[in-house]
Formats: C-alpha cells, sequence, structure tokens
C-alpha cells in the first residue's frame, strides 16, 4: 500500500455514493472514519495526521452546493473558486449549475485526487489548483464558494480577513456554516440555510442547521 498512488488510494478505500441532501452528485466517499485514517497514515508513513477531510461531505459544503443548485443564478456564465475544496462537491455543483470556470482548491494532495476522480465521476470539468491562496488576490474569480472554514480559530481568522478583502472587490464571497464555533458574528449576510443529515461518526448529531452567509466587506 506504500507505493500506492492517492488515486489508486481513494479508489481502493473509498465507495462511490451520494448524500441525502445532493442525490445529483456522486462523490467517492469513506464509509467509516478510522480504518481510513489509519490507511492514509500508513501510506504517507506519518502518524497524528489529521482525518481526512476530502473523503466526507461536510455539512457545510453540502449545505452551499444545494444553494448552488437550488439557485443556479449565483454562479451561472462565471469564474468561481471552491476554496478549501476538500471533495470538490461545491465546485462540482458550481458546474452542474452553469458555472463557466470552476477552480477547486487544496492543499492537501490526497484532495487533489478526489477533486479530479469525483468531477470524473459526474462528467464535469473543474481544475484542481493546490496552493495556499490566503492573503492573495483573486483576479477573474467572480464568487468564492466556502464549506466548513471555521471549525478554529486561527484558520476562521485569517480566511475571514482574506475572503472580506476579496469580498471588497466586488466578489460574491458565500461560506457554508453548520454552527461552528468561530464564524464571524457581524458583517455576515444570511442567504439560506438547509437541515443537513450527518453520521455521528463525524459530528454530535444526525442533523446540522447549516446557514450559507454571504460575507460583507469591512
Amino acid at each position: 500500500m506504500n507505493n500506492s498512488s492517492p488515486v489508486d488510494f481513494i479508489r481502493t478505500n473509498t465507495t462511490v455514493a451520494t448524500t441525502p441532501l445532493l442525490p445529483e452528485i456522486r462523490l467517492h466517499l469513506a464509509t467509516e472514519v478510522t480504518p481510513l485514517w489509519q490507511a492514509t497514515e500508513e501510506v504517507l508513513a506519518a502518524s497524528d495526521l489529521p482525518p481526512p477531510y476530502w473523503a466526507f461531505a461536510w455539512p457545510g459544503g453540502q449545505a452551499v452546493a444545494r444553494l448552488v443548485l437550488d439557485r443556479p443564478e449565483l454562479v451561472a456564465g462565471k469564474s468561481v473558486l471552491d476554496f478549501a475544496a476538500g471533495t470538490g462537491l461545491v465546485g462540482i455543483a458550481a458546474k452542474l449549475a452553469g458555472a463557466a470556470r470552476v477552480q477547486s482548491c487544496d492543499i492537501d494532495r490526497f484532495a487533489l485526487a478526489a477533486i479530479g476522480l469525483n468531477a470524473e465521476a459526474n462528467g464535469v470539468e473543474v481544475k484542481a489548483v493546490s496552493a495556499d491562496l490566503v492573503g492573495r488576490e483573486l483576479p477573474g474569480i467572480d464568487v468564492v464558494l466556502a464549506g466548513d472554514v471555521c471549525y478554529e480559530r486561527p484558520m476562521a481568522e485569517r480566511v475571514t480577513t482574506w475572503l472580506r478583502t476579496i469580498a471588497a472587490t466586488g466578489t460574491l464571497v458565500l461560506l457554508g456554516d453548520p454552527g461552528r464555533a468561530y464564524v464571524p458574528t457581524t458583517g455576515i449576510e444570511r442567504v439560506g440555510g438547509y437541515t443537513v443529515p450527518t453520521s455521528l461518526e463525524l459530528e454530535d448529531r444526525e442533523t446540522r442547521d447549516t446557514v450559507i452567509w454571504r460575507l460583507l466587506p469591512e
């Protein structure tokens, strides 16, 4: 297994499935947390790795994806960035909703492989981008979509500060949040919300009431 490529590893350790909220989209998903986590450690010859976020459809991302499918005018004909993409679910939804161009960004090489596999499974073209974009300008991007980026204080503060500067250029910035501790409490505007079925392996409850916020400039 140590010689497996990320693509081979994902195909071996996940199942192509849908979620109740998004029956239109097929994803390579893990069915149990621990075995996949252990396998990831073996492949990377490392320990104390974070869970493989790319293998789960997190509630924030599911809500954003559902919103753009329900309201395609938000992304239709536009250039979209799916930030901290994980599975690539949000970017795939944007493309299915008519986005002209979609980039799904993540710094995890397994996530990048998952994005490619998941885009292929849904018959759409999404460009997987390996870069830490925080702090950079985003010329040519009309919409930034992000789900579940406010679960840790340092990341939440760093990302939302940067995204406010992006919003100030006229770019639409939408955050999907299922009640994480560090989502901003000011400078946000509710755009929509969904009750997202979740797994008790990942969350402390079977559903999460998840809100999509528009992040406003300072």
